[in-house]
């Protein structure tokens, strides 16, 4: 993408801010952010960050692309408070996505999320049933189903909503260190061994994740705009790795030997996600889109400041 004037909500966050900056290499770049879970810190010099609501009026979305990653993003965010979920997650993109359309734009691409699929060893395709088991969820599905709105309502608006995998990057050297207890585990537990405290898992260490590095993330994300997708489309590796993997290869790649530490859950069992895996032929078929990172590179990736 080259010579387009876009806006990131979300921005100053972890997969926004690396999103902005990204883009910003070769095109004019909004971000709209009110810093709840971001920081401006992550973004470059190139990008114009205005920190403000996505609740607010008057947005800046006189933009040929909206990318909306704007939202509460973790469960326990909505538990905590549902109302202000609903309002920044359903409310906020709404709002968003009917300023930049009011203001003639026409190419949408927004965050909604892989949890809704629960626990899958087997690969989840876009196409199977879901349902939404905790708020968090709920307002990812609205998403969707405004978005569906939009495409049905509009001829020439496209809404590509991409249901991201476990996305990482660390904490060191990467954007997530402002996210603390809600970084990716690669990133808590990265910065735990390399301080040689023991990292914390849930359980017996058996849960796995299909994890997906930030770079592919970002790619994928830019090349839905590009093709003007509309729908739904995975966005992971279709690799699943346990938590214990990651803590031994994490391990080797620092050269440290520190065990973890089992806790018992806290997250209820019917709504703890113990295993996801992503199919991601959509994505792949639609772009040409295939992840470039193993994961083998991507945990060097997270060590290599801790090893300076």
């Amino acid at each position: 993408m080259q010579g387009q004037r876009v806006l990131v909500t979300g921005g100053a966050g972890f997969i926004g801010s690396n999103l902005a900056n990204t883009l910003a290499v070769d095109n004019e770049v909004i971000v709209v952010d009110d810093l709840f879970l971001g920081t401006a810190e992550n973004l470059t010099d190139r990008v114009d960050f205005r920190e403000r609501s996505v609740l607010e009026d008057d947005l800046p979305t006189d933009v040929d692309v909206l990318f909306h990653l704007a939202a509460l993003s973790s469960m326990q965010m909505h538990e905590d408070d549902p109302q202000r979920g609903a309002r920044v997650n359903v409310e906020g993109f709404v709002n968003t996505v009917e300023q930049f359309v009011q203001d003639g734009g026409e190419t949408v691409v927004y965050a909604t999320t892989s949890s809704i699929y629960g626990d899958r060893t087997e690969p989840s395709p876009e196409s199977m049933s879901v349902e939404a088991r905790t708020g968090y969820e709920a307002s990812k599905l609205a998403r969707e189903r405004y978005a569906e709105y939009y495409d049905n309502y509009y001829d020439d608006v496209t809404m590509a909503g991409l249901r991201y995998f476990s996305v990482y990057q660390g904490m060191a050297g990467g954007a997530e260190a402002h996210k603390g207890e809600f970084a990716n585990i690669i990133a808590q537990f990265a910065d735990d061994i390399a301080n040689g405290n023991s990292p914390k898992i849930y359980g017996d260490g058996t849960q796995t994740r299909d994890f997906t590095h930030v770079e592919d993330v970002v790619d994928a994300t830019i090349s839905a705009a590009e093709n003007d997708l509309s729908g739904i489309f995975n966005v992971g590796t279709e690799t699943q790795h346990s938590f214990d993997t990651v803590v031994e290869m994490l391990n080797d790649a620092l050269g440290t030997d520190v065990a973890p530490e089992y806790v018992e859950n806290p997250i209820p069992e019917d709504i703890y996600v113990h295993d996801t895996l992503a199919d991601a032929t959509r994505m792949q078929e639609a772009t040409g889109w295939e992840p470039s990172i193993s994961f083998e590179a991507g945990i060097e990736r997270v060590c290599e400041p801790y090893l300076d």
